[in-house]
């Protein structure tokens, strides 16, 4: 992947299993699992990507907008819930060797964060994403957010 067609792979329809700590920041914090529908599509040549989630046992649904910047060839990532209907902080980055990096400055219950997003594993048929924070500037990291992505049956890919 390069480029403006990095989430390509992106578009169509996807289950998702979500593993994410009940606290975000405590190494400690239990892991619970629940499952979500994901549908993602292409827009401005590739240059945009859009997906919303639906996660049907917790009562909430999201988006995620990507934009690429052609000139600084790199993405920026902006996530919002609809518990919030407001956009969060973006997390910006690109591809490289299959990997996608995200980094961006966040707060989680009114701690500063770095926020990391990582895409890997990416196949025509799965795909693996987590999310991890520092405290410590990045020194750091806690992985706090996991999604294994798998195509829906019937669901076209790119």
């Amino acid at each position: 992947m390069n480029g403006i067609d990095d989430f390509d792979f992106l578009v169509g329809g996807w289950d998702v299993i979500n593993r994410r700590r009940a606290d975000f920041l405590d190494p400690q914090s239990p892991w619970e699992e629940f499952p979500a529908v994901t549908r993602g599509s292409r827009h401005f040549g590739g240059a945009a990507n859009f997906d919303e989630i639906e996660f049907p046992t917790k009562g909430f649904a999201g988006l995620t907008l990507r934009l690429y910047d052609p000139v600084r060839e790199e993405w920026s990532l902006y996530w919002s819930s609809s518990r919030t209907g407001t956009l969060f902080p973006p997390v910006t980055g690109r591809w490289r060797d299959g990997r996608g990096e995200f980094h961006g400055d966040d707060t989680h219950a009114g701690t500063p964060v770095r926020a990391r997003f990582v895409w890997s594993g990416v196949t025509a048929d799965s795909a693996h994403w987590e999310q991890a924070f520092s405290t410590d500037g990045g020194e750091t990291w806690l992985t706090n957010w996991t999604m294994d992505f798998t195509r829906r049956s019937g669901s076209p890919s790119q």
